[in-house]
């Protein structure tokens, strides 16, 4: 990564255009031609803006920033797609921390060291802390809810009542600990009933995080038997791969696309239905038997918001469609998260026995392999949530954050950040720079750990963001991934089957970075 203050190298030739691209280049450019030119929206480079590529026209760096994150090559020769997160980390050295590149005519900004992500998100948070207004996303959940909404007083109240009533139903409190536990059993059980032969978790997982999340949200479980449920989970996780198929993302160029019939813009639409249906559903259920004075979940008490709120008078952002829009943030993000980091964890035990070895041994020494374990155990485990930790390093699994946008002109570093322009904030390579972590790509939990064995917290360790727009659901994660963890290690030991091959640790991403699937043994301790 380049040094604070050095000159940027100079741009690179851009490489061959993909067909795909070149045409829609030409496309784009025949289109403005016939407008009468489109010199109003020529991306170019203006002075002091970050350093960065030279943008083709009209379609900026799409063609050699982002797509090789998606378009490999075919046939025989064909090459693992590379996340974006690992594009913007080689833009970054070559242009430094701070460095941009164009989406078409519209600027974005990549933050790759802690220095400048903290000086954006925190310091300058005001202006920093808008998200971006992109066309699919903006279809798909109509800029409202906590995740995507717009920075301002509506979001900040949603969000200040959401957050609230989360911690009413014990988030981050040990309340909530026996609903962690009892899933944790219920995948214990599934996974003894594989009898040592080799299985995907990927179900089971998933399955065990989101009735977490589903008892705080809809009051209640379903079990894995429950074929509903698993459809919707399993829509969930291909929603989320459809939303990066390139063909889709042409939606954020030609927004149109979204409604054509057929192809992946037809299945997305129908998933959509599905799933709105499935929420909507549940939402007019509880509204048909609310009791105001014994409110069950967090629904119950956003309807009696509601009624409250009515009651005033007066214009309120609490309405039914603002309600679905945050239950669906929740049943996704705090789904999607902490589904994947357990599965990282489970992986890198597998492919790192003395790791797991020492693991086990603590909570053997600590917990025992009679009783559950509890969060009071945490103090007294360092070794196993330095584990966590450093699993949460490597995978980072929200690489990109969610997008960021400037609310008005500023200034980072020196350099001029135009209003509205888009902010990555990568913290794979905060969480990879060389300068901060020794050895980055080594997978060390020891680093967590100082020279009595006690745990280290380090500033520059981010997995859920900083800011005022940092993960809600934090205290949530930490609290699954340490009992669901130690839970499974206390009761077997994670293997990849004989012969397999070594899944491919640069992951997979959606909007977050999951595992490629793999397959593990779990031996009874």
């Amino acid at each position: 990564m380049a040094s604070e203050g050095s000159p940027p190298a100079p741009a690179p030739p851009p490489p061959p255009l993909p067909p795909l691209l070149l045409a829609l280049l030409l496309g784009l450019g025949a289109l403005a031609l016939a407008r009468g030119g489109w010199p109003a929206g020529w991306p170019r480079r203006c002075p002091r803006l970050p350093p960065g590529p030279a943008p083709w026209p009209v379609v900026g760096n799409l063609g050699f920033v982002l797509l090789p994150a998606f378009l490999r090559g075919g046939g025989a020769r064909a090459q693992p797609a590379r996340g974006p997160q690992l594009v913007l980390a080689d833009l970054a050295r070559a242009y430094g921390s701070v460095c941009s590149f164009f989406l078409g005519r519209y600027l974005v900004v990549v933050l790759s060291d802690f220095r400048s992500v903290r000086q954006a998100l925190v310091r300058q948070a005001r202006v920093f802390s808008d998200r971006p207004r992109v066309p699919l996303v903006s279809l798909l959940t109509k800029e409202k809810g906590i995740v995507f909404a717009h920075y301002g007083p509506v979001w900040r109240q949603q969000r200040k009542f959401s957050h609230a009533t989360l911690r009413h139903f014990g988030l981050g409190k040990l309340s909530l600990e026996p609903r962690i536990i009892k899933e944790s059993q219920y995948m214990r059980e599934e996974m003894g009933r594989q009898g040592g032969a080799a299985f995907c978790p990927f179900a089971l997982v998933n399955s065990a995080v989101s009735n977490i999340i589903c008892s705080l949200c809809f009051g209640q479980r379903f079990p894995n038997t429950d074929s509903e449920f698993q459809r919707m989970l399993q829509l969930m996780t291909r929603s989320l791969e459809i939303c990066l198929n390139t063909q889709v993302l042409l939606v954020n160029i030609c927004s149109w696309l979204y409604y054509l019939p057929f192809g992946p813009f037809k299945e997305l639409r129908q998933i959509e239905r599905d799933i709105t249906a499935f929420l909507k559903r549940i939402i007019q259920d509880h509204r048909a038997s609310l009791d105001a004075e014994h409110p069950r979940d967090f629904i119950d008490m956003y309807l009696v918001q509601m009624e409250e709120e009515l009651r005033k008078g007066g214009a309120s952002s609490f309405d039914e469609e603002y309600l679905f829009y945050i239950v669906g943030d929740l049943f996704f993000a705090g789904t999607d998260t902490t589904t994947n980091s357990l599965l990282w964890c489970l992986l890198y035990m597998s492919l790192n026995p003395d790791v797991q070895a020492k693991v086990q041994e603590e909570i053997d020494r600590v917990v025992g392999r009679d009783r559950a374990p509890s969060l009071r155990d945490k103090a007294q485990m360092p070794y196993t949530e330095a584990a966590i930790m450093e699993v949460q390093r490597l995978t980072a699994v929200v690489p990109l954050a969610i997008p960021h946008m400037t609310s008005e002109a500023t200034e980072l570093q020196g350099y001029n950040i135009p209003k509205g322009t888009l902010v990555l904030p990568n913290l794979w390579s905060v969480h990879r720079d060389p300068a901060v972590w020794d050895e980055p790509d080594r997978f060390d939990p020891t680093r967590f750990l100082d020279d009595q064995g006690q745990l280290l917290k380090k500033e520059t360790f981010i997995p859920f963001g900083i800011g005022k727009r940092v993960c809600m659901g934090e205290q949530l994660a930490k609290m699954e991934l340490f009992l669901m963890f130690v839970s499974l290690l206390q009761g077997f030991t994670f293997a990849l089957p004989d012969g397999a091959k070594k899944p491919n640790l640069a992951g997979k991403y959606g909007l977050t970075l999951a595992p490629h699937p793999f397959k593990v043994i779990a031996s009874k301790r």
